[in-house]
């Protein structure tokens, strides 16, 4: 099975070649030529998500590649309890770039003692056929009250999940990547197709 997999993102596009069964081979968008920025206008995850997989999907059927048997997409949040569940939708870009973006959730929850959060991903899926289906995973935690470890990406330095004493950041990839919202998410994408 050849799916490509609608990320610019080269941390998303390696963490999930990882996690994905060998059977499956996982395109990136300059693997396929598809060099336009996608616009994320939705509000929640499911929206982004779908947009994404959409104008991939629309782009494949324009350029007849059909040795690929679908499209899928991702957004993922981070939902910090205390905050209302923000950041949210605009994780990425709440406070612009990933330490300002770190920071900033390390200050909102200064002096704080609720410091519950999870992750959340939501993949959309387009098949060739154009079936559509969409699948989530989530991680419980909590946000550390500071940045510890340099691996991962994003917030991985301030998050550590349920069970464990270490950030996402400090945590070997072979754990993170058996645990985390994607690997949960691409779980459950790889049992619906099958």
């Amino acid at each position: 099975m050849r799916l490509v997999f609608a990320s610019n993102n080269a941390h998303k596009l390696d963490e999930v070649r990882r996690i994905m069964p060998s059977d499956i081979e996982v395109l990136s968008l300059s693997d396929i030529g598809f060099e336009a920025e996608i616009e994320e206008t939705g509000t929640t995850l499911e929206e982004n998500s779908a947009i994404k997989a959409e104008a991939v999907y629309q782009w494949i059927l324009d350029h007849g590649h059909c040795s690929l048997d679908g499209v899928f997409a991702d957004d993922t949040g981070l939902e910090i309890d205390a905050l209302g569940g923000k950041p949210g939708v605009y994780t990425a870009r709440w406070a612009g770039e990933p330490a300002a973006n770190r920071k900033k959730a390390l200050s909102e929850l200064q002096g704080k003692t609720d410091r519950g959060a999870q992750f959340r991903t939501v993949i959309t899926l387009i098949k060739v056929n154009g079936e559509r289906l969409a699948v989530s995973g989530i991680v419980r935690g909590r946000i550390a009250e500071e940045e510890y470890g340099n691996g991962g990406f994003g917030y991985d330095p301030v998050f550590i999940p349920e069970g464990y004493d270490k950030t996402f950041g400090e945590l070997p990839a072979e754990i993170k990547n058996s645990i985390s919202h994607r690997a949960r998410a691409l779980q459950a994408l790889v049992k619906v197709i099958g």
